[in-house]
């Protein structure tokens, strides 16, 4: 089994959520969430992230309507992950992330209550569950 860096992003229009983790373990983190300003995302950093945590492989996660269709959303977040190779030469999966913002919930809600559930805490939870949920596939 390869020990890579895997950086995963749940992709949003106001706010990206995301998450670190490593492939021995199939373990992740949250790391932060990023503003985005009118539909832009903040590159430099993204850029810093990036250099800071070195991964080998980013996971993107696309949004898919239940029927596993895309929506508006999943080609902005196509856009995205298009937009992260080119500028940094990282290689980048998209993962289907349909139901993680209610996996997050539930989980955040099951350890704080009503009052843990901000949307920074979902969007970094539902990046660690995209990870997370990627690793179980690609480590069997």
């Amino acid at each position: 089994m390869v020990n890579r860096i895997i950086i995963a992003f749940d992709f949003g229009i106001i706010n990206i959520g995301i998450a670190i983790g490593q492939e021995i373990t199939s373990t992740a983190y949250p790391l932060k969430i990023i503003k985005t300003k009118n539909t832009k995302q903040n590159w430099s950093e993204i850029k810093k992230i990036l250099q800071e945590w070195q991964p080998k492989l980013a996971i993107i996660g696309l949004p898919l309507n239940m029927d596993g269709t895309e929506q508006q959303i999943s080609y902005a977040a196509r856009k995205f992950a298009n937009n992260l190779y080119n500028r940094f030469n990282i290689q980048v999966i998209l993962h289907d992330e349909r139901l993680t913002t209610i996996e997050a919930r539930t989980q955040i809600f099951n350890h704080g209550g009503y009052r843990a559930l901000n949307k920074k805490n979902i969007d970094s939870i539902s990046a660690i569950i995209i990870l997370e949920s990627w690793m179980k596939q690609n480590n069997k």
